[in-house]
C-alpha cells in the first residue's frame, strides 16, 4: 500500500552508545555532504534506538495514502538524505520517530519543522518535501503515535490513559524532535542552523503554541495557524451540535443548513461597508435563524420547508455550548461557517435519523474522557455534555490545554509567534485564539507589548486551514522569516481570498483587533479599496 521512494543508498543503523555528546568537526561543509548516519547527543530522558540515512535523487515525492488523505504527489523536490531517528523514554515504552530532510544542495541555512493535523503529530511527507523545495533543512515527529484518526494507541490494556504517549502528543516529542533535528543538521552540514522555524495548522498550530510556552528557546520564530489551543475545552465543545439535534429530536439536511449560513452571510456581508461574499465580522452579526421560519429550499430535487425546529437546532449551535441553567461554556460554530462538518448525521436501518459526530472530538471524548472507547457521543444530553466537558478541563488542561499565557520566557528569548485563522473556521473557532491573545496581553502589559513579539490575523470566510490550500493563500512564512531576520513586524498579510459565491479576491489581513473596512470607493477585488480599522475588542 505504501509507496516508497527510490533510494540511491542503503540505510544505515548505529547503536545508542554512539549518541554522546561530542566536538563536532568546525570546518566548511562540502558542496554534497555523503548522506549517512550522524552522531548526536540524544535529548534529555532519551535513548536512542536507531538511525537510518536513505539519499533520495532529485524528482517527485509520493505520499502514500493515510486515511482520510488521499495520496499525494510533490514534483521538483531536489535532492535529499532522510534521517530517521527512532528515541524511546527508557521504562515508558515507547518509540517515536523524527524524520530530517536535509538538501544535499543549496540548503538555505534554516531549519523549519512542520507539525501534524488531528491525531498525527507529524507530517507523511508532503510538507516536508514543499519545505525541501524552499530550500530549507525539515523535521517531523511521529510522537510514537498512530495516524490522523486512530487513537488506539491513547489506552493501556488496563483501560487506564497512556500517559507517556499522551505526553508525547501533547508537547514533549515535539521538542525532542527540535533537540534532534538541530543535531543532525549540525553532524551532516558541519554548522548550525542560522535560524529555525516551526510551522503548522490545527493540531500543527496548538503544537506551535506549545513550544513558545514550554520551550520557548527551540525555535527563532513559529507560525501556528488556527491553533488547536484551549484543546481541553473546544474539543468537547465541538460536539454540542450534537447534543442539540439528539435533544431537539431534529436532524436538518446539509442543504437546509447551508440555507442558513448563506442566509447569515447575505445579512451580514455588509458590515465592512462592501457586500463582497466575505463576513469580516461574525461577532457582530445579530441575523436571527427564525427568519427563514416558513421559507422553501431545494434540497437534491425536493422542495423543503424550513421548520421551527430546525431554526431552534441552528440556533443553539451558533449560540455554542450551554449547562443546563444556561451558563455559557465554549464559542458556537461562527456564523459563515459550514454548519454540517460539526451536525453530520445518517439514518440507520429502519431509516431514523442518527447523528455522524467529526471524529476528532468524538475520539477525545469517548477514548480519553470518558475512557469507553464504544461510547455514543451522538445521545449525550446536555448534562452529561457538562459533566465531559467540566472533566476534560479537569483532568487534561495542564497536559494538553495548551493555553498557559505567560509567554514571557518566548519574548525573552526573541521569539516571534505569528497566526492566521479563519473567521468561517467550522471545527476550530476563532474565539478561542483571540480569547488567549487577550489573555497574553493581560498577562504581559497589553497589545502594544504583546505586538512585539506575537501577533494574530484573522481571515475574512475562511473555513479551517484555508489558506493552505483551495480555499485561499498567503505567505505567513515570509513574512515572519522577515519579522525574525530584518525586524520587519508584518503589519498586514497581503492574501487572497475565495468568497462565499466562488469569487477570488485580493486582501491585506489585519492585525488583530484591527479589521478589514471598504473605503467606500474601488474595485472589491481589490485590496486597495480596503483598510484595516479598530475593530470590537468584546
Amino acid at each position: 500500500m505504501k509507496r516508497t521512494l527510490t533510494a540511491l543508498s542503503v540505510g544505515m543503523s548505529l547503536a545508542a552508545v554512539l549518541y554522546a555528546p561530542g566536538a563536532l568537526a568546525d570546518t566548511a561543509p562540502p558542496t554534497a555532504p555523503s548522506c549517512a548516519a550522524p552522531a548526536f547527543a540524544a535529548p534529555d530522558g532519551t535513548r536512542v534506538e536507531d538511525v537510518t540515512a536513505v539519499a533520495h535523487p532529485a524528482g517527485t515525492v509520493d505520499v502514500p495514502p493515510v486515511f482520510p488523505l488521499d495520496a499525494a504527489h510533490i514534483p521538483d523536490v531536489p535532492a535529499f538524505c532522510d534521517v530517521t531517528v527512532t528515541l524511546t523514554h527508557p521504562g515508558q515504552g515507547d518509540h517515536a520517530k523524527v524524520r530530517v530532510w536535509l538538501p544535499q544542495q543549496n540548503w538555505n541555512g534554516r531549519l523549519q519543522t512542520v507539525g501534524g493535523q488531528a491525531y498525527a503529530a507529524g507530517d507523511y511527507g508532503a510538507d516536508l518535501a514543499a519545505a525541501v523545495k524552499g530550500g530549507y533543512a525539515a523535521a517531523t515527529t511521529d510522537a510514537g503515535v498512530s495516524s490522523y484518526l486512530d487513537t488506539r494507541w491513547g489506552l493501556k490494556g488496563d483501560g487506564t490513559v497512556d500517559q507517556a504517549l499522551l505526553e508525547n502528543f501533547a508537547s514533549r516529542s515535539e521538542h525532542e524532535a527540535a533537540v534532534v533535528a538541530k543535531g543532525v543538521i549540525a553532524a551532516h552540514y558541519q554548522r548550525a542552523a542560522a535560524y529555525s522555524y516551526f510551522t503548522g495548522c490545527s493540531t500543527g498550530g496548538r503544537q506551535g503554541y506549545a513550544e513558545a510556552q514550554k520551550y520557548p528557546e527551540d525555535y527563532n520564530g513559529i507560525l501556528a495557524n488556527a491553533p488547536a489551543v484551549h484543546w481541553t475545552e473546544f474539543e468537547v465543545a465541538t460536539l454540542w451540535p450534537q447534543v442539540v439535534m439528539n435533544e431537539e429530536h431534529t436532524y436538518p439536511t446539509a442543504c437546509e443548513f447551508d440555507a442558513f449560513t448563506a442566509a447569515a452571510v447575505r445579512a451580514c456581508d455588509g458590515l465592512d461597508g462592501a457586500r463582497d461574499g466575505l463576513v469580516s465580522r461574525p461577532d457582530e452579526c445579530g441575523f436571527n435563524p427564525r427568519r427563514l421560519i416558513g421559507t422553501t429550499v431545494e434540497c437534491d430535487g425536493q422542495q423543503l420547508t424550513i421548520s421551527a425546529a430546525d431554526a431552534e437546532v441552528v440556533r443553539r449551535i451558533w449560540d455554542g455550548p450551554r449547562t443546563t441553567d444556561g451558563r455559557r461554556l465554549w464559542a458556537g460554530v461562527p456564523k459563515g461557517a459550514k454548519l454540517s462538518a460539526l451536525a453530520g448525521h445518517t439514518t440507520d436501518a429502519s431509516g431514523k435519523p442518527v447523528g455522524a459526530p467529526f471524529p476528532v472530538p468524538a475520539e477525545w471524548v469517548s477514548t480519553f474522557v470518558a475512557k469507553q472507547p464504544s461510547l455514543d457521543v451522538t445521545t449525550l444530553t446536555t448534562e452529561r455534555f457538562t459533566e465531559l466537558f467540566r472533566q476534560s478541563v479537569a483532568e487534561y488542561d495542564k497536559v494538553i490545554g495548551t493555553d498557559d499565557p505567560d509567554l514571557s520566557a518566548f519574548r525573552d528569548a526573541g521569539g516571534k509567534l505569528l497566526s492566521w485563522h479563519g473567521s468561517a473556521d467550522e471545527f476550530i473557532p476563532a474565539d478561542g485564539t483571540v480569547r488567549y491573545r487577550k489573555q497574553v496581553e493581560r498577562q504581559l502589559g497589553g497589545a502594544e507589548e504583546v505586538d512585539d513579539f506575537y501577533r494574530v490575523f484573522l481571515v475574512p470566510g475562511a473555513a479551517h486551514c484555508g489558506l493552505n490550500g483551495a480555499g485561499g493563500h498567503t505567505d505567513g512564512l515570509a513574512a515572519l522569516t522577515a519579522w525574525v531576520e530584518q525586524g520587519e513586524a508584518p503589519q498586514t498579510l497581503p492574501a487572497t481570498l475565495n468568497t462565499f459565491d466562488g469569487r477570488t479576491v485580493r486582501r491585506d489581513l489585519c492585525a488583530y483587533p484591527l479589521v478589514s473596512q471598504y473605503t467606500g470607493h474601488g474595485d472589491l477585488a481589490d485590496a486597495a479599496s480596503f483598510r484595516c480599522v479598530p475593530g470590537n475588542r468584546h
